[in-house]
């Protein structure tokens, strides 16, 4: 299936455009899990059972399970099939941020699109095309591209003025990143607060999916994103971490983390109702 056929199918009949972040802290995991043989696969299976109808995908951020050796890759490969098997349509992002030289980035790509089997990565641009264009060789498989992020470091780099049209240097890579070979298979991930970036992005790439990250803790509006970033087509992904899988500390964790996506949910259906 391919990819606008199996988001827009997720969009049009949740009438939702939420991603779920899976930032698994053991740490902040209720203590009745931490006992059994994989807590972390145990709490994400909770988080989306109860969440997953609200949901048209999920992104595991791979630095958590990474910090665990490999219990956390047996966890991440637990949940990767997890979704595979119990809700093949919605689509599976891995947060891995990688990018490395050509032989180095074919490996990369091979664990986390062939083996781990997950629809997609989040892959830095900075050393350029033969750093990316590994990713884009498997069959219905895609990647997120870096271009302008939220953090306070993204200020350093990514927004620095490149040539004399004043464009910026996210500018420069996204424009860049079209000339590539499968550049149909490259979407970009965009910080939720970056709202009217958001609308500069969406005229430089009308036809591409952006991954916008940052709803909730880090203070996203979802308004904001939407009024620079969503097209008719709803080519939009808005990701939701911490403000949903930790919505209580306690056993009831899940069922808050339901009430929690259910929320963002209903303001999303609101969104698409009036477009």
């Amino acid at each position: 299936m391919m990819l606008n056929n199996k988001i827009n199918s997720q969009i049009n009949k949740k009438k939702s455009f939420l991603c779920i972040g899976l930032d698994i802290d053991v740490n902040r995991i209720p203590k009745s899990l931490i006992n059994l043989d994989d807590p972390v696969f145990e709490f994400a299976k909770q988080i989306i059972d109860s969440t997953n109808q609200y949901a048209i995908a999920y992104k595991p951020n791979i630095a958590f399970f990474e910090a665990h050796g490999v219990d956390g890759f047996r966890s991440l490969e637990r949940i990767s099939k997890y979704l595979k098997n119990n809700y093949p349509n919605i689509f599976t992002i891995a947060d891995a941020k990688r990018g490395d030289i050509g032989n180095t980035s074919k490996m990369y790509a091979s664990a986390f699109l062939k083996d781990l089997d997950f629809d997609s990565i989040t892959v830095s641009p900075y050393m350029g095309s033969d750093s990316v264009e590994p990713f884009l060789t498997f069959d219905n498989k895609f990647v997120f591209l870096l271009a302008l992020t939220s953090n306070k470091g993204s200020e350093d780099f990514q927004e620095s003025v490149v040539d004399d049209n004043s464009r910026k240097l996210y500018e420069k890579v996204i424009n860049t990143s079209k000339t590539w070979t499968n550049n149909e298979k490259i979407m970009y991930v965009v910080g939720a607060k970056n709202t009217e970036e958001i609308g500069k992005i969406r005229k430089l790439v009308p036809d591409s999916y952006l991954l916008i990250p940052g709803l909730g803790a880090q203070g996203g509006n979802l308004k904001e994103i939407c009024k620079y970033g969503l097209d008719k087509d709803f080519k939009l992904i808005v990701n939701s971490s911490r403000s949903i899988i930790y919505a209580s500390p306690n056993d009831d964790f899940a069922k808050k983390a339901a009430e929690e996506a259910k929320k963002i949910q209903n303001e999303m259906e609101l969104i698409i109702n009036k477009l």
